[in-house]
């Protein structure tokens, strides 16, 4: 076997550096391959490039030449050397050295280059760049090989990807030039290997070549269209950077992107050249082309390399425009210094220099803390303060204003709708939640979300379009991808949970009356379950997060998927948003949730709460809106890779096969059910009666485990019945406000108008109304608490969920305990179950038979934090809550290791 798994291998010299470099050292060695020679670039400061220090690890020999050659010819040292290991192939995933020709072509098999773009396009050494300058629509890369000319070498392989409309250089290189390339590089060696690489000789025809751009040349030609504008700036965005001039001075630009939808208000800014002034704007500087459109620019450097949010260009108080005492400045040199001991890598310390970019790792994090506390003692800082703080400039300014004692941050911006209720005014949210911003939606489109308790509108609520997902998933894919989230410890991850759920306790009370007048729950249920529990799951998931296990050599659970999508229902609408967004994040992911159309404010004000607990922007992201639009758009988008949904049957079933059909995305359900609640003759009555009302009745009826069927054993049926009736008169139904209430509103028209029908089938079937069947003659969607006896089981209430409060009784013969058992699993739902009786071994053998997800014995609705939740059959499957629910939001992936 193991003379077969080095069939056809290759000898190797690898020319290059990089973490790219490193990458593919380690695939082709993965692969059997034998690298016989690294050759790069000496170490700088001390620090080994990232390709020699795996390949030092493992024993190959690194050679670490200044130069190949001097004044165009080869050293012949260095020659004899690299000729001296005896490869069979030269491989150049990147490489900043000239390699003289009787190196390139000294192998047997020659030499194989990587280059970032669809040769013969884009020749020379900044492709990337200006595949996005030139607003290409696709991008690429070529492997080739090297001849004697400037990439012109004949082609081996070549692969392509569409440029999205505002990527750059970075979310190229990181979505699929580095990915890909990897493991083409792999693939072309490979090829080399078996004797089936190809030689294709590049064309002529459309071929360019484009140098290394300066700074002199990057400004920006402002008589050009938006879009010409854009690609010139995303293109040039970091090294050398475009810019323009702006009041008589030299301003440079990043992070650009097109501007859709309406235009936003600002203070009018002249640029020079432009045809148009600009705006400043909360989203940034607005720039407008010759044609009339519009692009966005977030970030301005100036001269001295300072670097601002452009939307702060007018602020004298921004923190980019400290001026620092001449001790201030001392000390940003020494912590200049620590910075530049860590980051020994990195040949200047500037102020756009990025902590984590530039190689830093949890470890380092916990250093610059107590380095920095060390040499300027008094100031507290904490490890997600360099989350938060990622550049130089952004660190230095924190610490300052820390020191100053300014260090509070600036007020999130939002347009609250505000209402006196309930002996409090509530301040509520009501635009889509992206990127740490609450915006409005890009068509200015809104709805209505009304208080079910009078039918009168609450507020207008932002209605999302598929543009406004589309952001929402590219704030959620950044912040995974190059965030701090991703790269935070576990630990602080949790912190920043814990913090979150600490907020939520702070704002209970305003929590539960909003979600009382959107949705309709009593007040006192709501502060109870609806927010009480939802502070508890994510105290639980906060806890969990440096706690997920990765086992070394025999399987590995990765802590995150990516960006994951969330659709919840309208019954508990914080508590179903913290069952699954809990997990998900304490898991590493970022996310999307569509609240439910009807009822989006607390998840809304959930959103205002994570900004305050210092959740990076793009972590989570909040769009309300249809099912139709929002919903689907997140079942098909490419970049989701997780979806966890909450609702009907059907929906899930349209749900998953969108997700299978886009890109095969992980799905969890928590679907309709028809719990069945067995009560036998030897129960506990009082407590029957009680358990039992509390099955059907609790939130309304709106509860996803209600207890859809009761079967009463017979000698017990009529007096269950009884004094069932007998409490349900005792109930108060009314204002969800009013402590004393028992029985609020149903959520919304269309559901109260659907239950309404759902008892006159049950009457038209032959079932019998014992109580209630009816709207409540008040104001509001109110309906009256009902009970059918005598339902037959091939009758329509018998099989379907009224998902309202709506007891529907059948009866079973005494002792056929088998038979009533096989009636409650004569359903496709399987999500919960219950019985009631004293009789410990019967209790078991039922609980055993009962096909659903959860079973209550002599109990109901007794969900905990740390119980696994989630149904069977056509209830769904995957679960919430407990560590389980990990699970849903993990990948794990087994290595293997032979020493």
């Amino acid at each position: 076997m193991r003379r077969a798994y080095y069939q056809n291998k290759l000898k190797l010299a690898l020319i290059g550096q990089s973490l790219f470099g490193q990458e593919v050292y380690t695939n082709l060695r993965k692969q059997g391959h034998k690298v016989v020679g690294v050759f790069t670039v000496p170490d700088k400061d001390g620090k080994a490039d990232p390709l020699a220090v795996v390949a030092e690890k493992e024993g190959t020999p690194v050679f670490k030449f200044p130069r190949w050659r001097v004044k165009g010819k080869p050293i012949p040292e260095v020659v004899e050397a690299y000729k001296a290991v005896g490869a069979e192939l030269n491989v150049m995933p990147f490489c900043s050295q000239f390699i003289p020709m009787n190196v390139i072509g000294f192998p047997k098999h020659g030499s194989i280059i990587y280059h970032p773009s669809v040769l013969p396009r884009h020749r020379g050494a900044s492709a990337i760049n200006w595949t996005l300058i030139e607003g290409d629509k696709k991008a690429g890369f070529s492997i080739f090989w090297a001849d004697d000319g400037l990439d012109t070498g004949p082609i081996l392989l070549q692969k392509e990807c569409p440029v999205e409309p505002n990527d750059t250089v970075d979310t190229l290189y990181n979505r699929f030039l580095f990915p890909e390339g990897i493991k083409a590089m792999v693939e072309a060696v490979q090829l080399i290997a078996d004797g089936k690489a190809p030689k294709i000789p590049q064309s002529e025809e459309g071929a360019s070549y484009e140098g290394i751009q300066k700074k002199s040349n990057a400004k920006v030609n402002m008589a050009q269209p938006a879009e010409v504008i854009h690609n010139w700036i995303r293109g040039h965005d970091k090294v050398p950077g475009a810019w323009v001039v702006i009041d008589g001075k030299p301003v440079t630009l990043y992070s650009s992107s097109m501007l859709s939808g309406s235009l936003p208000a600002g203070q009018p800014i002249e640029v020079e050249g432009a045809s148009h002034p600009g705006l400043i704007a909360k989203s940034g500087l607005i720039l407008f082309g010759s044609d009339g459109k519009a692009l966005q620019v977030k970030n301005l450097q100036f001269e001295d390399r300072k670097m601002i949010p452009a939307s702060k260009y007018f602020s004298s108080d921004e923190a980019a425009s400290l001026d620092l005492t001449d001790d201030e400045k001392k000390m940003a040199e020494e912590i200049r210094a620590i910075w530049k001991g860590i980051l020994s890598n990195v040949p200047v310390i500037d102020d756009t220099t990025d902590f984590f970019k530039s190689g830093a790792a949890s470890m380092d994090v916990v250093r610059l803390v107590e380095e920095v506390k060390q040499k300027c003692g008094g100031v507290q800082l904490q490890n997600e303060d360099v989350y938060m703080a990622t550049s130089f400039q952004s660190f230095i300014q924190m610490f300052v204003r820390r020191l100053r004692g300014e260090d509070q941050e600036e007020e999130l911006v939002i347009d609250y709708v505000t209402k006196d209720v309930n002996n409090m005014t509530v301040k509520m949210p009501y635009q889509c939640f992206i990127n740490g911003n609450f915006e409005d939606a890009e068509d200015g489109k809104t709805y209505s979300t009304v208080n079910p308790t009078d039918g009168s509108v609450i507020c207008k609520v932002s209605y999302a379009s598929v543009a406004d997902v589309d952001r929402a998933v590219s704030a959620a894919k950044e912040a995974f991808d190059n965030g701090p989230w991703g790269k935070m410890n576990p630990r602080d991850r949790g912190r920043l949970l814990y913090r979150l759920a600490d907020l939520m306790e702070e704002h209970q009370e305003e929590l539960a009356t909003i979600e009382t007048i959107d949705s309709g729950a009593v007040y006192t249920l709501a502060l109870k379950t609806h927010v009480g529990m939802s502070i508890q799951t994510f105290r639980y998931f906060a806890g969990w997060c440096d706690k997920i296990q990765v086992c070394v050599c025999v399987a590995q659970r990765y802590p995150s998927i990516s960006v994951c999508a969330i659709v919840i229902p309208w019954n508990y609408p914080l508590m179903m948003l913290a069952w699954k967004s809990a997990a998900c994040l304490a898991a590493g992911n970022t996310l999307v949730l569509k609240p439910a159309q009807v009822t989006p404010l607390t998840a809304l004000k959930f959103a205002e709460l994570t900004v305050k607990a210092g959740i990076p922007n793009g972590v989570i992201n909040i769009v309300p809106g249809s099912g139709g639009l929002v919903g689907q758009r997140m079942s098909d988008h490419p970049d989701i890779r997780k979806l966890g949904f909450t609702g009907s049957t059907p929906i899930g079933k349209q749900i998953m096969k969108s997700c299978a059909v886009s890109n095969l995305k992980k799905v969890s359900l928590e679907l309709g059910g028809k719990s069945p609640l067995i009560i036998f003759s030897d129960c506990d009555m009082d407590k029957a009666v009680r358990m039992g009302m509390s099955s059907v009745y609790f939130n309304k009826g709106e509860n996803c485990i209600a207890a859809g069927r009761l079967f009463v054993e017979e000698s017990i049926h009529d007096e269950y019945i009884r004094r069932v009736v007998e409490e349900i008169k005792k109930m108060k139904t009314g204002d969800p406000l009013d402590r004393s209430t028992d029985h609020g509103p149903q959520n919304h028209k269309a559901h109260l108008d659907k239950l309404v029908e759902y008892c006159e089938l049950g009457v038209k079937e032959g079932a019998t109304l014992v109580y209630g069947g009816r709207q409540v003659d008040r104001q509001g969607f109110f309906m009256e608490p009902t009970v059918f006896t005598d339902v037959e089981d091939h009758m329509f209430i018998a099989k379907e969920e009224s998902f309202g409060p709506v007891m529907v009784v059948s009866k079973f013969k005494d002792g056929d305990v088998d038979g009533v058992l096989s009636r409650a699993n004569n359903t496709e739902f399987g999500l919960a179950s219950g019985v009631f009786t004293r009789d410990i071994n019967k209790a078991m053998y039922v609980s055993e038979r009962l096909e659903a997800g959860t079973v209550f014995v002599n109990t109901y609705n007794k969900t905990d934090v740390a119980a696994p939740f989630g149904g069977f059959k056509q209830s769904g499957f995957g679960k919430d809550l407990g560590e389980e629910a990990l699970h849903e939001y993990l990948r794990t992936k087994a290595v293997m290791v032979e020493y």
